[in-house]
């Protein structure tokens, strides 16, 4: 997949952002770049990630699943959304996510060892929350 060079500048800063611990600022970046090339796919990855460092994990899900559904073995989004379930409560929903994982791409997999670890941690405010998006 080829980015806009438009998109990519903004990609760039949105990751300046984040170093910089602005989340918000790396949203409004990947926005901007999603406007400009609305088929690059990494793009929705980057807004995901974006969102659940500014705590918004429902609308993350939302993110990792337009990615998935554009490309359903993307390691990266099966991860990201299994993670982001695990923070708003619902880790037997992550577990499925690490299962499908397992079966990808292995145990030993760095996306299956990440979730692994969130799963393991388990949610951040120990509250389920069992609204998610559909």
């Amino acid at each position: 997949e080829q980015v806009d060079p438009r998109a990519a500048a903004l990609m760039v800063q949105a990751d300046d952002a984040l170093e910089a611990g602005q989340p918000q600022r790396a949203i409004d970046a990947l926005e901007a770049a999603f406007a400009v090339d609305p088929q690059y796919t990494p793009i929705l990855i980057a807004l995901a990630e974006a969102s659940r460092r500014e705590g918004l994990q429902g609308k993350a899900i939302r993110y990792y699943r337009e990615a998935l559904t554009r490309d359903p073995g993307n390691y990266e989004a099966i991860a990201g959304e299994g993670a982001a379930m695990v923070e708003k409560g619902a880790v037997e929903r992550a577990r499925r996510n690490l299962a499908q994982l397992e079966s990808l791409c292995g145990s030993s997999c760095p996306q299956t060892e990440e979730l692994a670890r969130a799963i393991a941690q388990g949610p951040k405010d120990k509250t389920p929350d069992a609204i998610l998006p559909t």
